[in-house]
Parts: structure tokens; sequence; C-alpha cells
């Protein structure tokens, strides 16, 4: 009876402690901020007494989606806008992707080093892409594995070959 008891915390124990080292953040992507329209995925930031055009932002940024932006707005301001990058976001290398007006496609790649304007080196001009109506920023990156997410993902499969191995001994006693 006492083997039972036992049997059973710890098969119970197993479990909480696999789904507590896997609960993760609540984050919401494409959540609403301050005066944003009301759809999650359109983030209007549109001046009222200028020319605005429509680009979008995708990837490893805070608040990516679909934006209405001063068409006068560079790749610094959008990033802002969109809530900078993540921690996981790769930053060397940044991709703008366009349409021209004869349908073909353009991809400009850049770093971000680049758009930074401490350049020490100033004979040699800054190149940062203007935006364009339509424009898609893509911020890639790759998430990133810290020793929190091995210990998790060990003890998760030990606690799984635990539970099941006490249910095979609990099975054939």
């Amino acid at each position: 009876m006492k083997n039972n008891y036992l049997l059973r915390t710890f098969i119970l124990l197993s479990i909480v402690l696999s789904t507590h080292l896997f609960a993760q953040e609540d984050i919401q992507i494409g959540k609403s901020r301050g005066n944003m329209r009301d759809n999650p995925a359109l983030y209007d930031c549109s001046d009222p007494d200028g020319i605005n055009i429509k680009v979008m932002i995708w990837g490893y940024v805070k608040y990516p989606g679909q934006y209405i932006i001063p068409s006068a707005s560079g790749v610094n301001e959008f990033l802002s806008l969109a809530g900078g990058p993540v921690q996981d976001a790769d930053l060397d290398n940044l991709k703008l992707f366009r349409i021209n007006p004869d349908s073909s496609q353009t991809i400009i790649n850049f770093n971000y080093k680049d758009l930074l304007m401490n350049n020490s080196d100033l004979s040699k001009p800054l190149i940062i892409p203007k935006l364009h109506a339509g424009d898609i920023l893509l911020v890639p990156g790759s998430p990133k594995w810290y020793l929190r997410d091995y210990l998790g993902l060990l003890l998760s499969i030990v606690a799984t070959v635990a539970s099941i191995a006490t249910l095979l001994v609990y099975i054939y006693k």
C-alpha cells in the first residue's frame, strides 16, 4: 500500500514538473498598442497632414504586421515603430523586399550597423534604403537555446522515462 502511494505521488510530481518546465511566457504577437487601430495586424502610425504609405515588417521584431507610416520614414524609424528587434534577431542580414513598377521584384540586403550614424569612416557614404509603398522588411533570426532550455528538455525526458518505467514496474508486479 505504501509503495502504491509513493508510485502515484512520483507520477504526479513528474507530470507537474514536466509541464511547469515547458510553461512559456504569454507573448501576444500583433498586440494592439495605444493609438493603433482595432485590427491587431494593421498599425496606423500615419501623419494626418502628410502622405502615408503601407509597408510590412515580418520576423523577429516585437510587433510584426502591416503599418501605415509617413512616406518620409526610414528603416530606423520603421524598426522603432515595430517595437524594435527582439533578442533572437539577426541584424547582420536584414532584407527589404520591393515590387518594382514593372512587376519585377528586388531584394535589398543590408546590415543594421550600416544604418547607425556613428560610422567612423565618413568618406564612405551611408546607403540607407528608402521605404516605398508595399515594401516588406524582413528581420531574420533564430531562437537561441540557453542552459535552462536544455535543462528543461532533459528533465522532461527524464520525467517521461521515469513515469513509463514506473508504470511498467507497476503493471508487471
